[in-house]
């Protein structure tokens, strides 16, 4: 049985809940901002941004990068970084709210690649959860023309980000977390900017305020800030608690979404969403049975960000 949580406990908890709002709420201030800069050339600005700010708050960390960090984050930030280009696209054709559901399917699909590709254990509950997970996206993406090109790209992001937490899970325990994240922001800027220069037309910065503002927004707060923050939080409290209080970034995704205006919830997509929300929240349940070594779980991994 938990203890009930320290002062610092306390404060970890809304550190978290905090992080989460952050994600999101970039959801809901990209946007806007993508339809009016090219989403490689928004994702390059504030990835570009946010590792500026990571290694400028501990300078000698690109002295301590062993060749392990580099190669191990090397081949997480790319995965992350087509994970990142899919999604945005996606919510360039979708929603917030909808992006928001649909890219928690990571927490499903992470223990189901982590079968395929090193035959680790499925357990009931992880079952139950694709099955459900599966049922929400139905209920969600499903309608009489099929399901849309924002939902097929949003998917295919998940599904990046959840091979992203098995490379972690595989190669990376042990590695400093800090160095690691920077090394894979390193990597997330250097292919998101060679995709700048992909269609022929350059690097476009943001044109106006407002999509400064959600450069800005998305790299010091969802980005740099949210690290920093999950760090010290995940050092005070156990990780599955952690990993159920990282769900409620979907909540708070489709909620600002409605609170802003930008968008009104249909009843499919609010009863689809809260199917996929408790199939995260199933997934991430915690058992008293604990982790073997090596056993890769759907947590929301440092260096991952919405």
């Amino acid at each position: 049985m938990n203890r009930a949580p320290s002062a610092d406990g306390r404060l970890a908890i809304l550190a978290l809940f905090a992080v989460t709002a952050g994600w999101g709420a970039s959801f809901v201030l990209m946007k806007p901002a993508i339809e009016r800069q090219p989403v490689p050339d928004f994702l390059a600005t504030r990835f570009l941004i946010a590792t500026i700010i990571l290694i400028l708050i501990r300078p000698r960390v690109l002295q301590s990068i062993s060749p392990r960090v580099w190669w191990t984050g090397g081949i997480a930030g790319v995965v992350l970084a087509f994970g990142y280009v899919a999604q945005t696209i996606g919510l360039y054709f979708a929603t917030a709210a909808i992006t928001g559901f649909l890219t928690g399917l990571y927490v499903v699909a992470t223990p189901l690649l982590a079968w395929l590709m090193f035959r680790q254990r499925l357990n009931g509950k992880v079952v139950i959860a694709a099955i459900l997970g599966l049922t929400g996206l139905g209920v969600i993406s499903l309608n009489s023309f099929g399901i849309g090109i924002g939902e097929v790209w949003i998917i295919v992001g998940a599904l990046f980000f959840a091979l992203h937490i098995v490379v972690l899970g595989r190669w990376a325990p042990g590695a400093d977390a800090y160095a690691l994240t920077v090394v894979q922001l390193i990597f997330v800027t250097v292919v998101t900017v060679i995709l700048t220069f992909a269609d022929g037309d350059g690097y476009i910065a943001p044109p106006d305020t407002d999509v400064w503002i959600a450069v800005l927004v998305t790299a010091v707060f969802a980005t740099a800030l949210a690290f920093l923050l999950q760090t010290w939080a995940q050092s005070k409290l156990d990780s599955s608690r952690t990993a159920i209080i990282l769900t409620a970034e979907v909540p708070w995704a489709a909620g600002l979404a409605v609170a802003v205006g930008q968008e009104t919830l249909a009843i499919r997509t609010i009863i689809g969403g809260a199917i996929m929300i408790l199939a995260m929240l199933i997934a991430e349940w915690p058992t008293r049975r604990k982790p073997k070594p090596g056993e890769i779980v759907p947590i929301h991994p440092l260096g991952h960000f919405e």
